[in-house]
């Protein structure tokens, strides 16, 4: 079985476009969750989302998250310095939920609830393959080409099957991430499930009152680690294993004893050949419900004990980006390997007594880390952990 190597990073995030932007705000502990302008929130108990900042992507023809998807995979590939022959042979695996709901929504409201005609042609890219069809039509990609549905979980199985292919010898090259944009029906779905809190979320505190919800993308470049040094390319790090399971306890619940992210955690450990005491972070997938964060760290602790590892959840910054999450969070994990610093729990006051672990309370961490974990868990039980190692 081949090696992987991450040889390419690009992000749209709500600190704007660009891994530069990304990682300045996370590790300055930046939060970017505030008032929604995209969205009607009269009404609702939580009012506030992390938004990327307009002007992103190119021609505004395109969906929202399309042009998001662009610029990231775009700069994933120019990071990595492929050649056009290289990009032609890629496959593509993109991590999607959304597609183009939001301009649906916004045509759908002037067509049939405004009372009058629209000038606005009917959406062409609702659905969530139609990234992968932009992706590779623009960018020049023409080898295998997936699209992933897993919830908030999309983004970082995407990734998964990427590696899949070019282990297994399938692909030498593959370009794999996630996108979403915010729309209504997300924003007051997760409002009518009462999962979203008034304020800006804070992952594993003990006054945590749920949720918020961000959009964005990123994509990273994965190479067979041979065909990578010998082109010279500069190697970020190396996925060197992950896990993917479906614990099935509810259509939104986890199980109550993180049954299956103890498995994907497992998982990843064997396929890398590691052992726990291994792993230095785990970037969480801490989306700060009360549930799942105590979940989520009773399932972390089963694997690697308590105390000895930190974790932090970049969605105290940037949101809940949905499928984009697991993407957006293995760039943040990668980026914390390469640069020795650990991306903070921001707003984090004081930590839930049932979460046994030091959780970067709003400051970041210096830490040189050999191997890292992230976390990302989706309704219906989808889990996804991604391990990633110093280049």
């Amino acid at each position: 079985m081949r090696r992987v190597a991450v040889t390419g990073l690009g992000a749209v995030s709500p600190f704007g476009a660009g891994v530069k932007a990304y990682w300045n705000g996370l590790s300055a502990g930046v939060c970017a969750i505030r008032p929604v302008t995209l969205v009607e929130t009269e009404g609702f108990r939580c009012r506030i989302a992390a938004e990327v900042p307009d002007g992103i992507g190119g021609s505004p023809r395109r969906t929202r998250a399309d042009r998001f998807a662009l610029a990231a995979a775009r700069e994933a590939l120019e990071d990595a310095g492929l050649s056009c022959a290289e990009r032609a042979e890629a496959a593509l695996v993109v991590g999607a939920v959304g597609g183009g709901m939001l301009e649906a929504e916004v045509w759908y409201w002037e067509r049939f609830r405004g009372g009058g005609p629209t000038s606005r042609r009917a959406p062409r890219s609702t659905l969530p393959f139609s990234h992968a069809d932009v992706l590779g039509n623009v960018l020049g990609l023409e080898g295998p080409r997936e699209t992933l549905v897993t919830a908030c979980s999309s983004g970082a199985a995407s990734l998964a099957l990427a590696a899949d292919l070019v282990a297994d010898g399938v692909v030498t090259t593959a370009i794999a991430g996630g996108v979403d944009a915010l729309t209504r029906i997300c924003f007051m779905g997760f409002n009518a499930l009462k999962l979203l809190g008034p304020e800006p979320c804070r992952p594993f505190d003990r006054d945590r009152r749920g949720m918020s919800i961000g959009e964005g993308a990123a994509f990273v470049v994965l190479e067979e680690l041979e065909k990578a040094r010998a082109r010279g390319a500069r190697i970020y790090a190396a996925l060197a294993g992950h896990g993917l399971t479906t614990d099935a306890y509810h259509v939104t619940s986890p199980h109550p004893d993180g049954e299956g992210m103890v498995r994907a955690m497992k998982a990843a450990l064997e396929r890398a050949r590691l052992a726990p005491a291994a792993v230095g972070y785990a970037n969480a997938h801490g989306t700060a419900t009360p549930q799942n964060d105590r979940i989520e760290a009773r399932a972390i602790r089963e694997v690697f004990g308590a105390g000895r590892l930190l974790i932090s959840s970049t969605k105290s910054m940037i949101g809940h980006t949905m499928a984009a999450a697991g993407a957006l969070e293995a760039v943040a994990t990668i980026l914390a390997l390469v640069h020795e610093v650990v991306p903070p729990t921001a707003n984090l006051a004081t930590t839930d007594p049932d979460v046994a672990f030091d959780c970067v309370p709003r400051v970041a961490r210096e830490a040189a880390i050999e191997y890292a974990i992230s976390n990302s868990f989706g309704f219906g039980g989808q889990n996804v952990t991604l391990l990633f190692g110093r280049a």
